[in-house]
């Protein structure tokens, strides 16, 4: 009995930290969506209500955005626990991958698939806290990743802007439709 009483305590004090942030992100997310919606729907004359396009999108952004309004609401006048900031921060960190993600999709057209992925295999693996023999082993795996794609998936993958400084012939032609 002891430890079902603990658990609920700890749970009961931990469980709102981040939960204002949340509230105020998923509202902000459900306003931007209420207000795309005359431009992403349409409502067709002479059509059954529930038939429309734009009616349960409507229903669910609308529901959404009610829902969000009354999560604020409640997080508003819930008791303030320390750690909302943290917890925050927290989920802010996962942003950084995505932005590794995006510099790799901005790269790729510059540098080329081959050479972006073998640069960017052992960046990450040195972001994550890896050293030595693992670096070698991210780029024999960027390698084996752009072998598969290209050769054997047969992907079609913009050259990049960098194979056209390689002299016209042969060797550039083979780097631009290979790697």
């Amino acid at each position: 009995m002891s430890r079902i009483r603990t658990f609920q305590e700890l749970f009961r004090r931990d469980r709102r930290r981040g939960d204002l942030v949340f509230a105020l992100a998923f509202l902000a997310l459900a306003l931007v969506l209420l207000a795309a919606m005359p431009t992403e729907t349409t409502w067709v004359k002479r059509t059954k209500l529930f038939a429309q396009p734009a009616f349960w999108p409507a229903v669910s952004v609308v529901a959404m955005t009610v829902f969000a309004a009354l999560h604020l609401l409640g997080s508003f006048s819930s008791p303030r626990i320390p750690g909302r900031l943290q917890e925050a921060l927290y989920w802010a960190r996962s942003l950084e991958w995505a932005a590794w993600f995006l510099a790799y999709v901005w790269v790729v057209p510059l540098a080329g698939y081959l050479l972006s992925t073998l640069v960017f295999c052992p960046l990450l693996c040195l972001r994550l806290g890896y050293r030595g023999r693992t670096l070698l082993v991210a780029s024999g795996f960027g390698l084996a990743v752009v072998v598969v794609f290209k050769s054997l998936l047969s992907v079609k993958i913009p050259a990049g802007a960098i194979y056209e400084a390689l002299p016209p012939g042969a060797l550039r032609t083979f780097m631009m439709v290979n790697f």
